[in-house]
């Protein structure tokens, strides 16, 4: 395929924005004018998942189209917290292929000789999380500090980037988020959004966990867990209920992470009006998605890790002109590792022998295919971070069942391999409990489901290579 023929490729990666607060998803409490308009000009993927709810693990995933226990990112803490940039990437096989490359934004997979970026030619990036208001970047050069706000900074620098590239030659951004990552600061312009109203709460806001497995119960990510930082400060009404108070609480986080999202969204937009006035926008495909899903109240709870739908579940919105068909959506299983594979396809490049994932491609453009996935496998390693205190757990999600395994032990967090967990299983049926409020893997009713469940997570993992029970296997870079 002939390069200028290929499309220009934009990717939005957030920082835990959850399906649902995206209007193309149904939001119930919030608009997202921009992302819409990608829905609506192009195509909704309804059922795409993580399969490691946390920052660095989904950020080389994207880039590698591996499981964490392939490209050695499975944590945040402890000795695979770093990645080895020398690994096969899309952007690299991109480049290769005469694609311009560039990624502005958060990157938070270490920093120094072997884990800054490669692949790309242009790259500023927020060191590890960065901060909301007057952020520092590091570059190939330097650090820098830029005055103002990092979701229209990080706009700032893509746009500034695109008008210098070659025109005669096609180029792939990744613009990548901090937004709406905890801490949530709005910018100036959104610090009194939604103050004179109530934003609906989720149904399982009041959820006891009953029947859960422990995991569920020693977390410590509930509305009763935000910080003083997190309710800027404000105290708490005296005299409330714990019912009214888990509200109040709800109500102070919801409008932060809200306003947050009020600025990303103005933002895409920014980038969309560039396309239409530069003429980019037919050539050009774009998508929006998220590392991770994140917890907006559901069981009372804030952040991810779980492996319940919140946790895993992301957006995929693609717009690719001429191809992907406007307004259309698609139930099909997807992960985050078929993501490479997808845009490699997408400029003509077959996959890379070591990715896992599979090209959407023939999905978006309509093709039969009768042999694609029916689970999706899920690990998440944290056992017993500092922070949240939540349990690694496995498991795969079907179209109508999902089976979770906590194994007791995991990797990443100090001291947790000194505090062993007595290993619980959880089943969900999704068809007939959305929510995941029943755990049914001890009702006799379920044990056929039970078994071929564990049988088929046992061939999943066996397909992927990954070892649940023991050491884990070192990354291969090639």
């Amino acid at each position: 395929m002939a390069i200028s023929q290929r499309p220009n490729i934009i990717l939005f990666m957030t920082d835990d924005h959850a399906p649902a607060a995206i209007g193309a998803y149904g939001s119930l409490i919030n608009k997202s004018p921009a992302v819409d308009r990608l829905a609506a000009e192009g195509t909704v993927f309804e059922n795409t998942f993580c399969t490691n709810a946390i920052c660095s693990p989904a950020r080389a995933t994207l880039l590698t189209g591996t499981y964490s226990h392939v490209n050695g990112m499975t944590s945040l803490e402890g000795p695979n917290h770093r990645f080895d940039a020398s690994q096969p990437s899309f952007p690299k096989m991109l480049q290769e292929a005469g694609y311009q490359t560039a990624i502005v934004g958060k990157w938070h997979l270490g920093h120094g000789e072997g884990h800054d970026p490669e692949g790309f030619d242009y790259w500023e990036i927020l060191p590890e999380h960065g901060v909301y208001h007057d952020p520092d970047f590091v570059t190939a050069g330097g650090r820098k500090k830029y005055q103002g706000y990092v979701t229209d900074i990080i706009t700032d620098l893509a746009l500034n980037w695109l008008d210098k590239r070659d025109p005669d030659k096609p180029f792939c951004l990744l613009i990548q988020h901090k937004a709406p990552h905890r801490p949530f600061e709005p910018a100036e312009r959104h610090r009194h959004l939604y103050e004179h109203e109530d934003i609906p709460a989720p149904p399982t806001l009041h959820d006891d966990l009953d029947g859960r497995a422990p995991a569920a119960h020693e977390a410590k990510m509930s509305m009763e867990d935000l910080t003083d930082e997190d309710l800027k400060g404000v105290p708490v009404p005296p005299g409330l209920s714990p019912r009214e108070e888990r509200e109040w609480r709800y109500q102070h986080y919801i409008k932060d992470y809200l306003r947050v999202i009020a600025a990303l969204d103005e933002n895409v937009g920014r980038v969309l009006h560039y396309l239409d006035v530069t003429g980019l926008d037919t050539s050009t495909a774009v998508t929006y998605t998220s590392d991770h899903g994140f917890f907006l109240g559901e069981h009372g709870w804030f952040d991810k890790r779980f492996m319940y739908e919140e946790g895993m579940r992301i957006p995929l919105v693609l717009r690719w002109p001429g191809v992907a068909e406007a307004g259309s959506r698609h139930e099909e299983l997807v992960a985050n590792i078929d993501y490479a594979p997808t845009l490699l396809d997408m400029a003509g490049l077959a996959p890379h022998p070591r990715m896992q994932g599979r090209s959407l491609v023939p999905l978006v453009k309509g093709e039969d295919q009768k042999e694609w996935r029916d689970a999706v496998y899920y690990r998440y390693y944290m056992h017993l971070d500092v922070c949240h205190n939540v349990q690694a757990c496995y498991g795969i999600r079907t179209r109508t069942h999902k089976l979770i395994h906590y194994p007791g032990h995991g990797s990443g967090a100090d001291g947790a391999k000194d505090a062993p967990r007595t290993p619980a299983w959880e089943l969900f049926d999704l068809t007939r409990d959305p929510h995941e409020l029943h755990n049914r893997y001890d009702d006799p009713q379920y044990a056929d489901v039970v078994k071929d469940l564990t049988a088929q997570l046992d061939e999943i993992q066996h397909h992927f290579g990954d070892t649940p029970k023991g050491v884990l296997p070192a990354p291969t870079a090639s």
